[in-house]
């Protein structure tokens, strides 16, 4: 099954969070168009957001546009039995998100072969040659800066930096409070400040 929606303009996590409880308690009970219109919303933030964790695929066996579409399916298969528990539901989603994360860099750790890029069937208005040769490189620096932080150090800076979550929402997130959440993000910024140094001064 292939869910296909169309990428909308980038939204904020907490207007994207209001415009879903409209579509949430219909696509629980199965209605089509409350069920797209819940995917519409939800997608872009989830292709974001895996692409923060995951990169742009020039690295690693799965793009994050497959991951995203791996948590859409996953998120489409457990509507039927979600159940509102005092969190939003994008803490729902976004728990999902993370375990296909996950499981995307597990993957990639067991295939460690180099992957034979794939050629456009014509050529496009997409990136040259050399622009991707950058993208990939700023995205792989970005990953190997990223992966000094310990995963829930990770998590939060991608939930607040990255996707311009509020402490309050990425305390919900997470299962922590916003005071925890800040303190996470600025131990996170001072670890990644020494890493740039040491990396810079060739430590």
């Amino acid at each position: 099954m292939s869910v296909q929606c169309e990428d909308a303009p980038s939204s904020s996590p907490a207007r994207v969070e209001g415009g879903l409880e409209a579509y949430v308690e219909g696509a629980v009970r199965g209605e089509r168009r409350a069920v797209d219109a819940l995917l519409a919303e939800i997608r872009p933030v989830v292709v974001k957001y895996c692409r923060a964790r995951v990169g742009h695929g020039q690295r690693s066996s799965a793009s994050a546009e497959d991951v995203a579409q791996e948590v859409c399916l996953a998120v489409l298969k457990a509507l039927p039995n979600y159940r509102e528990q005092g969190r939003p539901f994008m803490a729902f989603v976004y728990g999902i998100a993370a375990h296909k994360v996950a499981d995307a860099h597990r993957a990639s750790a067991r295939n460690r072969a180099e992957s034979v890029p794939e050629l456009p069937d014509s050529a496009g208005a997409e990136p040259g040659p050399e622009q991707r040769a950058l993208q990939g490189e700023l995205s792989e620096r970005m990953g190997q800066l990223l992966g000094v932080l310990p995963d829930r150090q990770r998590e939060i800076l991608v939930l607040r930096v990255v996707l311009g979550m509020s402490a309050e929402e990425t305390a919900a997130v997470v299962g922590s409070t916003p005071g925890a959440v800040r303190v996470a993000q600025h131990r996170a910024l001072t670890r990644l400040r020494k890493a740039l140094d040491e990396a810079q001064q060739g430590v």
